[in-house]
């Protein structure tokens, strides 16, 4: 089963208008609306609000067999766009510049393929998932009471690709997206005159002992088992005012690693420095986690089906590094299921994801629907 021009044409336009209303992580209401709405009756079930807004559109065969989910994302950046692109958002300081939009018109093509015709066994969970970005959404989803009637035995998803060149595919088994995990960390003492430092408890040296500490902890280098990259992303001592000696501070650090062991020890290591610096000046502290991006490795099998199914539908390949060190929740799913992950190019010359002036190219909705599809019939009939 294949897409027909006029599929599309209308998949265009209505990626085109996601991206005019984007919406961002935990917010996607009227996104999950729109999706309910392209869907149609065409699903047997279709599935609101799991994990926030996400929605899942269920796709029955006529005997049993194993469930095949596909996911895409939801939700936007809280990032302007600029762009003179007609469809260009409408939404002030938010915008589409991951693509999210257009993975999930891509989702909405398999429901057109699959309403009319469903798989022989099994079912097909197409699941638009919330909250992709603030690494909350995939465990949501997971942890919801609903989910466990969704259940995949197989898992699949893609991400589109800035500087690899347009619909070549770079996929391997694996790791191939770093686990990340923001640390917020709060000093507290107490205020006191700029003129009189001593009667107050400044936290101004424990900041300048916590960040190299912590920097040092991950010095980055080359990925592997033992990559750790600490970066930090914030930082504040007091008020602004020349008349007061600081009382309280924050620090804000990403840590990053390839697996989730080696991020278990890294945050011991940042919580004790942490410890550390506030003890030697008697310092109040307190910790609090953020993002929390588990490590996304590509099963083997999941990894082989896919390789098969881009095989099968004429799409090059090119090598490349894996895992990336930015993060994506879709690893999560691993665990409850065989998965796989691939990179679709979105051209050389495209600017890079998160960039102001980024946009899903919508070449890339055809051939990404017909790997999909394509996985699915190998698996289902």
């Amino acid at each position: 089963m294949r897409l027909t021009n006029s599929d599309l044409g209308e998949l265009v336009g209505l990626r085109h208008d996601l991206h005019r209303h984007p919406e961002v992580s935990g917010a996607e209401a009227e996104t999950a609306r729109r999706v309910v709405a392209a869907l149609g009756d065409g699903p047997d079930r279709v599935v609101t609000g799991l994990g926030g807004h996400g929605v899942a559109a269920v796709f029955e065969g006529a005997e049993a067999g194993p469930t095949v989910l596909i996911r895409s994302e939801l939700d936007a950046l809280p990032i302007e766009e600029l762009s003179d692109s007609p469809h260009r958002s409408e939404v002030p300081g938010v915008g589409h510049l991951c693509g999210h939009d257009g993975h999930s018109v891509i989702l909405i093509g398999l429901a057109r393929a699959l309403a009319r015709e469903r798989p022989a066994r099994g079912r097909v969970v197409l699941m638009f998932q919330p909250a992709e970005e603030d690494g909350s959404g995939a465990a949501a989803v997971l942890a919801d009471p609903a989910f466990a009637d969704l259940r995949p035995d197989w898992a699949f998803s893609l991400h589109n690709m800035p500087g690899l060149p347009l619909g070549a595919v770079l996929l391997g088994p694996g790791a191939c997206n770093c686990a990340s995990r923001g640390l917020r960390i709060r000093l507290t003492g107490r205020t006191s005159h700029a003129a009189e430092p001593e009667a107050g408890v400044s936290p101004a040296r424990a900041v300048t002992r916590l960040i190299p500490a912590l920097t040092a902890l991950g010095p980055g280098g080359a990925l592997g088992p033992d990559f750790r990259l600490v970066t930090v992303t914030h930082a504040r001592i007091g008020e602004p005012a020349h008349g007061i000696s600081p009382g309280e501070a924050e620090v804000w650090a990403t840590l990053r690693t390839q697996t989730d062991a080696a991020m278990a020890d890294l945050m011991a290591g940042a919580e004790s420095a942490a410890r550390d610096a506030a003890a030697e000046d008697g310092l109040g502290l307190s910790i609090s986690l953020h993002d929390d991006f588990a490590a996304c490795d590509n099963d083997a099998e999941a990894t082989d089906r896919l390789s098969a199914a881009i095989a099968d539908e004429g799409l090059a390949r090119v090598s490349g590094d894996l895992p990336f060190r930015a993060s994506e929740d879709f690893g999560r799913f691993g665990a409850v299921a065989k998965s796989a992950m691939f990179y679709l190019g979105a051209g050389e010359g495209t600017p890079a994801l998160h960039n102001p002036d980024y946009d899903f190219p919508d070449a890339l909705i055809e051939p990404a629907t017909r790997v999909f599809l394509r996985t699915i019939r190998d698996l289902l009939g």
